[in-house]
């Protein structure tokens, strides 16, 4: 900066791998070249032609506040600028010298082909140079006339290296100090120097003569015409302290070089003002909104403190535009706490914002994702934010949509809505095959629609298998009893059930019903179902059953029948012996029976023979009545089948005839001793009397 001179600045710039000074006169609106001395020091012609050689100065400002520096301006003596530098094609630090400008760079003299350092007093109405400090001088220069003559003076008698110099302001105490050391080894050395004696009076009108400044000739300096007061060149006057350099500022006319590309604009070749590659001038404020108005740029702004007015001002100033209308932008749901999950029944504040667009004149439209939905003609009813309540626990996917004559914009927000779990039952069989896939599945009360995490540990594993689904399929590859358990998380709250598993290779299982009068006490809990269990176990004495009593009513339950666990003569062997129990377990109708408490005796019958393993967890539809139908379907076929092979069979008659107390033994003894087919043919007829009254049950 120019001290003194609004606008005013010079800069070295590099271009072409060479750094060259320039000098503005409209804050960097327009820039040039510095024109070099017409001569030299000793008056002969210096022949520097634009643009190919020019002045160049070095613009370091010393880090000594008591030294000058390669370039000195002053506020207090605007227009005269003090530097070092050089003349040529480019700026360089050979042959240098000392260049003064006292019209505010129109114009530059040589003065020094030295480097100094130069103070101003008295407002610039004198000039003092004294040689830079790595040079020991005896002698300061003197000056009056703004550097066109300097006039030496001797200060001391042997030569000091001139370290700092301080400058005492003040009209009543003119005393310049300077201070340095004769040698790199020796003290510091103080000299005062009293200049006011130099001064003979005190200036009056007759001492100033006006001066204008100008842009080579341009009088309109950042739009305006400035006069100041300068002393005439020669007088040994002081100016004293109410001195005032501005006589007068007139504004001129606006034009061209009053403006500079607005932000976003550069100047192309032909001078005028274009939009940058990365500037769109369609993009308007983010606050402008339909009815109000917004500046729109014309490429141009008024140089930063410039004075002119009129002229080219309309032209070249950013027109006032009402904000045209535009689609919604930037669409943004959040809650008000930030969070994506919430408690059921608890307020949840959905918060709506809109970056862009009409937002006065704006349709939103928000749906809870329950089947509500709500409706509002601008943005502002929405600014405290939209409460709602959700009735059920789940993942709710809440939109909202932005709506204008011009377009739409949406967006999207899934919400977890979850309450504590209070209860959880694994629903797995009792009994699986071996390498065979089975369904397990997890009820959590109330039900969680997927808002819970399922953890599964399955088949001895130590690692939990991760699930958002209460089912899942698996299979188990070794035989034994396996344990399985399941974990379900919800909110803040985490519970657990485990079952046992048996699995083999094979097994058989028949369906049990009860007598009604056990469902009149049944309480449906898993310990009374586990104690039912236990009995029938018993009573059949078999110690590869396994018994599952199901939950509901009416009871049912199921029996299985396992292999020992050491099947030393074979699975095929195994399986006819498992089949033999199974038969007779399934033959003897009312073999089990007991007391539930005095006076109610309970009677289980087997419903069905599975040929296969049946593992079925879902709810039987049994009943009393289809239980008294099956029976009596079962037994009139038994009737008429031994109807059908009594001539043929010669032993019957002789059954007939034996006695009430031997009947058992003898139908024992004759089926093991003559009657194998009979035996065979009663058996076949058994499993389809069995599949059915199966069928009649599936249809009933």
């Amino acid at each position: 900066n120019v001290a003194g001179i609004k606008g005013m600045l010079i800069a070295n710039k590099r271009q072409d791998n060479q750094v060259k000074t320039y000098i503005t006169y409209n804050k960097g609106r327009d820039w040039r070249l510095l024109q070099a001395p017409a001569t030299d020091l000793d008056g002969n012609d210096i022949h520097c032609i634009l643009p190919f050689c020019s002045l160049h100065l070095q613009l370091q400002t010393s880090e000594n506040p008591y030294l000058s520096g390669t370039i000195s301006t002053k506020s207090s003596a605007p227009g005269i600028i003090v530097a070092t530098g050089n003349i040529g094609a480019e700026l360089s630090y050979n042959n240098v010298g000392m260049f003064i400008s006292s019209d505010a760079g129109n114009s530059w003299r040589a003065i020094f082909d030295e480097e100094h350092n130069v103070w101003f007093l008295d407002k610039g109405g004198a000039l003092i140079a004294v040689r830079q400090p790595s040079v020991p001088t005896r002698h300061l220069w003197v000056s009056f006339d703004e550097g066109v003559h300097w006039t030496q003076h001797s200060f001391s008698s042997v030569p000091l290296f001139v370290d700092g110099v301080l400058v005492e302001a003040g009209a009543q105490n003119q005393i310049m100090t300077f201070f340095g050391h004769f040698s790199h080894r020796s003290e510091w050395q103080l000299f005062k120097i009293d200049y006011k004696s130099i001064f003979t009076k005190k200036c009056t009108e007759e001492d100033y003569q006006t001066w204008h400044l100008h842009n080579q000739g341009e009088p309109c300096v950042m739009g305006q015409k400035q006069i100041y007061m300068k002393r005439r060149p020669g007088n040994y006057c002081m100016l004293g302290k109410d001195y005032s350099r501005i006589l007068s500022a007139e504004s001129c006319i606006c034009r061209a070089h009053d403006f500079e590309c607005d932000y976003g604009y550069e100047r192309r070749g032909d001078g005028n003002c274009r939009p940058a590659f990365w500037f769109n001038p369609s993009t308007v404020s983010r606050s402008c909104s339909q009815g109000q108005n917004y500046l729109n740029s014309t490429g141009y702004r008024k140089v930063v403190l410039n004075n002119c007015t009129k002229g080219v001002k309309e032209m070249y100033t950013a027109r006032k535009q009402q904000c045209p209308n535009r689609p919604p932008k930037g669409l943004q749901l959040t809650t008000k706490d930030g969070k994506l999950t919430a408690n059921l029944g608890s307020n949840v504040t959905f918060l709506v914002h809109l970056d862009e667009g009409d937002s006065l004149r704006t349709n939103i439209q928000l749906d809870f994702g329950d089947g509500t939905a709500v409706s509002y003609s601008n943005l502002s009813w929405t600014e405290e934010g939209i409460k709602h309540v959700y009735k059920s626990a789940g993942i709710f996917r809440v939109t909202v949509l932005a709506e204008n004559t011009m377009g739409f914009d949406t967006t999207t927000l899934f919400l977890h809505v979850t309450c504590p779990v209070e209860h959880v039952q694994l629903l797995a069989p009792f009994v699986v095959i071996r390498n065979k896939e089975v369904n397990i599945t997890a009820v959590v009360l109330p039900s969680h629609p997927r808002t819970v995490t399922y953890f599964w540990w399955l088949g001895n594993n130590t690692e939990p298998v991760v699930s958002l689904d209460g089912s899942i399929a698996y299979t188990f590859h070794s035989e034994g009893m396996h344990t399985i358990t399941v974990q379900v998380a919800s909110a803040n709250v985490i519970l657990q059930d485990t079952k046992t598993i048996a699995v083999k290779e094979f097994f058989k299982s028949l369906l049990l019903s009860f007598s009604p009068n056990l469902d009149e006490f049944n309480p449906d809990i898993p310990e009374w179902r586990q104690d039912v269990g236990r009995v029938i176990k018993k009573a059949l004495l078999q110690e590869q059953l396994l018994v599952a009593v199901f939950p509901g009513v009416p009871t049912a339950a199921e029996l299985f029948l396992l292999p020992h666990k050491n099947q030393s003569e074979g699975k095929k062997k195994s399986e006819e012996e498992l089949e033999r129990v199974c038969l007779t377990i399934a033959l003897n109708q009312n073999l089990v029976e007991f007391e539930l408490k005095p006076g109610v005796r309970v009677i289980v019958y087997n419903t069905q023979l599975t040929l296969a393993p049946l593992v079925d967890s879902s709810p039987r539809h049994s009943s009393s009545a289809m239980l008294m139908l099956l029976s009596v379907v079962f037994l009139g076929l038994a009737v008429f089948l031994i109807y059908k092979f009594k001539r043929k069979i010669p032993w019957i008659n002789i059954y007939a005839e034996v006695n009430q107390e031997k009947e058992q033994e003898m139908i024992g003894s004759q089926l093991t001793g003559h009657s194998n087919l009979f035996v065979g043919q009663f058996l076949a007829a058994s499993f389809l009397c069995v599949l059915i009254c199966g069928g009649i049950g599936s249809f009933c």
